[in-house]
């Protein structure tokens, strides 16, 4: 490891990121590793990694080289592995832009939920193809307190619970993860996404993601809500033949979700890089060695 590693700073709808250019995968990022650099207060902070890698340079992803040469390699702030990250893949496509990789138009980015289709526009918006969800059959509860809700059960390439509320504050502090039914619904833990409504077509959530805790904004999420307020609202694209489009409110932002009426997904919103420098390497091993 040299003495000292490159590293930015990003956020998407104030989902903030540590990013970590490392084109040949030649940086160990240990779970620790992970966690110390993304503590806020004797770190560098944010709710998750970005790890820049070439598809071909790293195992999970040789097989998505093809379509894309660089793979997102997410990290939550925790420092477990993620499938994926919607507003996280913004700021991996605007590093990508601010490095010289790519310029505005297309792209393709591979992560563990699949190769994404990006577009970077020249008013600097970055839409993400989310897939397309599932819905995975049978009941689901969230609860919070005393009070409980049933949840529509998505899943975005990582798994998302939606709960419709009176008001996000039932939401509660959001520090530890909202119980939720049956266990065997999620066995490696959930999103949940408290929802309420804004107006047509609007509306605006707060969010737990696993392993990073309540967060400023959540992509994969701002989608699973807005595939579940389609079906509740009775205007599913798959039997309407109609897109359908949501203005999510998170509290970092505002994200617009179009689903399509083949199922395909897109998110569109800002990503921002706000700042680049370089990680000690003998404090990181000393971090991670407590």
């Amino acid at each position: 490891m040299s003495t000292r590693i490159a590293f930015l700073k990003g956020h998407g709808t104030e989902n903030d990121f540590v990013i970590v250019p490392d084109p040949e995968n030649t940086i160990d990022l240990p779970p620790a590793a992970v966690a110390a650099l993304c503590d806020r207060r004797a770190g560098i902070g944010g709710d998750g990694l970005l790890h820049v890698v070439r598809s071909a340079a790293h195992p999970e992803a040789g097989s998505m080289a093809a379509e894309a040469e660089w793979f997102m390699d997410y990290r939550n702030g925790d420092g477990s592995v993620a499938e994926m990250c919607g507003n996280g893949v913004r700021v991996f496509a605007r590093y990508l832009q601010r490095a010289g990789h790519v310029t505005e138009g297309d792209l393709a980015v591979a992560t563990r939920g699949g190769v994404k289709a990006v577009h970077i526009a020249k008013d600097g918006d970055v839409t993400v193809g989310m897939g397309r969800a599932v819905l995975p059959e049978g009941d689901v509860t969230v609860s919070v307190g005393e009070r409980s809700w049933p949840a529509r059960n998505v899943n975005m390439g990582n798994p998302h619970a939606v709960a419709f509320v009176d008001d996000l504050s039932h939401a509660g502090d959001l520090f530890s993860p909202p119980p939720f039914s049956p266990a065997a619904a999620y066995p490696d833990g959930v999103n949940v996404e408290f929802v309420v409504d804004r107006g047509p077509g609007h509306v605006a959530l707060r969010v737990h993601e696993r392993g990073s805790g309540e967060t400023r904004s959540c992509g994969t999420g701002a989608c699973a809500v807005a595939v579940a307020a389609a079906r509740r609202d009775g205007a599913d694209p798959t039997a309407t033949g109609a897109p359908a489009t949501y203005t999510v409110d998170v509290p970092g932002g505002t994200l617009v979700i179009i689903e399509r009426p083949d199922g395909e997904i897109e998110m569109t919103g800002p990503a921002v890089i706000v700042a680049e420098g370089e990680i000690d390497a003998d404090w990181l091993e000393t971090a991670t060695s407590v």
